[in-house]
């Protein structure tokens, strides 16, 4: 007769049942990153149609209150502008006092050299999500027609607005217009 007390078992994963775990994990994975990716570039396209919508709703509040389509120099033709503190968005955000005389903020942006994947201004130019500045068309002879270039060509589109604003990319997906 043993006399020796008989110790449970003890149960363990076994190398084989913990691959087909991480595997699963795996697979489920890599089915999630793509429908993630996704949801992320359509916030960053829906927060760059709002940056488009502000810049003109912006504009429209200048000309509002002066009477006339912001500019740097005095303008008698439609002009394209890059979007920059030195420029239409400074004239805008109230930091260029000849241009603006009372100093009124239209716009608000906030400085994001330091933020990946966030818009805002980065180095002095008004960038979307993806890192692409934005571009204004101003109607300055007052047709409420405006030459637009959404590829960063020649002018390819007439618009029937005041203002466009556009960002400069070549991916049609991130492309986002005011006008639309």
């Amino acid at each position: 007769m043993n006399n020796t007390p008989r110790t449970p078992e003890k149960s363990a994963f076994t190398l084989i049942e913990l691959l087909v775990v991480i595997a699963i994990i795996g697979i489920l994975m890599s089915l999630l990153f793509p429908a993630v990716n996704s949801a992320i570039d359509a916030a960053k396209k829906a927060q760059a149609k709002n940056d488009v919508t502000q810049i003109a709703t912006a504009v429209t509040a200048y000309y509002t209150e002066y009477g006339k389509l912001p500019s740097t120099t005095s303008q008698s033709t439609d002009q394209t502008n890059s979007a920059t503190t030195n420029g239409i968005i400074g004239i805008l955000m109230g930091t260029d006092t000849n241009n603006n005389p009372r100093q009124i903020v239209f716009l608000e942006v906030s400085d994001v050299s330091t933020k990946k994947g966030k818009s805002g201004l980065s180095n002095g130019t008004f960038i979307d999500p993806w890192g692409n500045s934005y571009c204004i068309a101003l109607d300055y002879s007052y047709d409420n027609h405006v030459g637009v270039s959404t590829n960063g060509g020649g002018t390819n589109l007439d618009v029937m607005k005041t203002v466009g604003v556009w960002n400069l990319t070549t991916n049609s997906r991130r492309q986002v217009r005011s006008w639309e």
